[in-house]
């Protein structure tokens, strides 16, 4: 194997976030900067926005109820001509 391929490991790297919230991890890097942590998601905090999903079904429910009602031409039998 080779020698010195690996990054220095930092035990005590500090990270802070855009929200003013900082902490102590280990990482190749010396610092980082984070833009979201834990203390300002939406999933963590409580803020998450849910979406209407119920309406979304029946938008798609309608959309194949009108689609099945469409009428199409039937496919024409390639297998005739296939068979020579």
């Amino acid at each position: 194997m080779k020698a010195d391929t690996h990054p220095p490991y930092h035990p005590n790297t500090a990270i802070s976030c855009a929200c003013g919230a900082k902490w102590k991890s280990g990482s190749t890097s010396e610092s980082l900067e984070v833009g979201i942590c834990s203390s300002c998601h939406p999933f963590y905090t409580g803020k998450e926005k849910l979406l209407d999903t119920q309406g979304r079904v029946d938008k798609f429910k309608k959309r194949m109820e009108k689609a099945s009602q469409l009428t199409r031409p039937p496919k024409k039998d390639r297998s005739a001509k296939n068979k020579k």
